[in-house]
């Protein structure tokens, strides 16, 4: 008898860097960009949904809430299923189920199984993002190799929104809305072939999943978000949105009892009581928010007020995308010398400032005088911003909860994003209809006869007026914007503290033990 040959190890480049290296970084990205994109790449296909499937103009809004809110959600339940049962085998099963979503929103003929597509989509990428982060934890050595890892996948993550745009763009005019579902499928189905190839399965951890905590988080941050979605359509006083409030107050409550009496929590509250930490969670709700905030505002702006095609407004955000990511290159770059601390509050003055000029905006802004420039110097504050909050979530996180970690990092930010974009939209609300109140007295006082009594039959202000309107509500709302990354600034500022220690890491050395 022969004794087997034992398993050949990974082989490695000559510079030290694992084989395969940067396809698996390829593949973890391309994991990541492709649950991003989905968030804003059916925006632009919209109207052709409504039409194509019949939605009421209140029933719309769910093409996009299905999505956020179960993606949001579950994000913690991913990232502890990683954990237990291996983040590669998550990772794929995640994708599958994404795929599997994408070709049934594809195929969908009518609301209801455009819907049910759409919150399974928000499933798989809650299965798959939190453990993609994950992934590049245990397949990048720390140091040098990891923050360029760390550095791809927050650019990847923060010009999601703008790619989204700009795709949707493109399918919705070239082909048809239901591309922007089946697009995703080839991608899914070369990502879940080349995993194995080149991404080694983690340590499975022992464990339960704590479904009493999983149940209890999902439902309340679920009802959180449509809380405040629901606030911004039908008032803070309807009472559906106070019943959901109190019951998220309930959950979210119970929630909190259920983990500090768990031995194996879905999320360990002691997360929290590192400063760093719980400063970086609080930083990426303000920034999630004033993102989503300033995609939203500006897809309105550019189509509605300044007469964009849908192809057109996704280019007018494609150097979004370009800034994000040489700002996260600069950023992954520079760390190891400076520490993430300087690149935090650059980050979110610089976008506060593109926030803060973006509330100039008025009816006659062009796209090169008004636009162009405020984009950039947020898109640059937000590519310094991702990498440093990033590496700050993980950083001193024991290896058996780095998918806990990363998906409460994951859940932060969509779930910020939502409850931030609700608010915004409330404050768009009120500003515009009060300037509404004012458009109507001049269009009264100046319009022709046949103008006016059109006016009654509709409801609807012609362009002049309605622009003047939606220019104010826009504005308001990147003031609010503007306020929520002055608030991250502040947080960056006060709260965070980089050791020495801290640098020496990000430098590649072993640091203190425990980190």
């Amino acid at each position: 008898m022969t004794t087997p040959a034992p398993a050949p190890a990974p082989q490695t480049k000559a510079s030290g860097r694992p084989a395969g290296s940067g396809i698996a970084l390829l593949v973890i990205a391309a994991c990541q960009l492709m649950v991003v994109l989905d968030i804003t790449i059916v925006n632009i296909a919209l109207p052709h949904i409504q039409r194509s499937l019949d939605f009421s103009t209140a029933n719309l809004s769910w093409v996009v809430n299905a999505y956020t809110l179960t993606f949001g959600g579950l994000l913690l339940l991913g990232g502890r299923a990683g954990d237990i049962l291996g983040r590669r085998r998550v990772f794929m099963a995640g994708v599958l189920l994404f795929v599997l979503a994408s070709l049934l929103g594809g195929l969908a003929q009518d609301s209801a199984q455009l819907l049910a597509a759409r919150a399974l989509q928000g499933v798989g990428g809650a299965i798959a993002s939190p453990t993609a982060l994950a992934l590049v934890s245990t397949t990048f050595p720390e140091g040098p190799e990891r923050n360029r890892a760390f550095g791809v996948f927050a650019a990847v993550s923060a010009g999601g929104g703008a790619i989204g745009l700009l795709a949707g763009g493109m399918l919705v005019e070239w082909l048809d809305w239901r591309w922007v579902f089946f697009v995703n499928v080839p991608i899914g189905l070369l990502v879940v072939f080349l995993t194995p190839r080149y991404i080694r399965e983690s340590e499975r951890h022992p464990g339960n999943f704590d479904l009493a905590g999983a149940l209890t988080a999902t439902a309340g941050m679920v009802l959180l978000v449509y809380g405040f979605i629901r606030a911004s359509q039908h008032g803070w006083g309807d009472w559906l949105t106070v019943l959901s409030f109190a019951a998220a107050v309930v959950l979210l409550g119970v929630f909190v009892l259920i983990e500090r009496r768990s031995r194996q929590p879905i999320t360990p509250l002691h997360m929290f009581a590192d400063r760093n930490r719980a400063g970086t969670y609080g930083m990426m709700l303000s920034l999630a928010a004033a993102m989503f905030g300033m995609f939203f505002f500006l897809t309105l702006f550019v189509q509605d007020v300044m007469g964009f095609t849908p192809l057109a407004a996704g280019l007018a955000f494609l150097p979004v995308s370009a800034i994000i990511a040489v700002g996260a290159g600069l950023a992954s770059r520079l760390l190891p010398r400076f520490g993430p601390k300087p690149f935090m509050i650059t980050g979110a003055l610089f976008a506060a400032a593109g926030l803060a000029w973006l509330t100039q905006v008025d009816v006659d802004s062009t796209y090169a005088g008004s636009i162009l420039g405020p984009m950039l110097v947020f898109g640059f504050g937000m590519g310094l911003q991702f990498v440093s909050l990033t590496l700050m979530a993980l950083s001193n996180v024991a290896v058996q909860e780095s998918g806990a970690a990363s998906g409460l990092l994951n859940a932060t930010q969509q779930v910020g994003g939502s409850l931030g974009l609700s608010i915004l939209v409330t404050v768009f609300g009120t500003a515009s209809a009060n300037e509404a109140a004012r458009q109507i007295r001049q269009f009264l006082t100046e319009a022709a006869p046949a103008e006016q009594l059109r006016f009654r039959l509709t409801g609807a202000l012609p362009k002049p007026y309605a622009d003047a309107i939606l220019t104010s509500g826009v504005s308001a709302g990147f003031i609010v914007a503007a306020a929520l990354a002055a608030v991250a600034a502040v947080i960056a500022l006060f709260v965070i503290q980089v050791r020495p220690s801290d640098i020496e890491r990000l430098q590649g050395g072993a640091g203190p033990a425990g980190l």
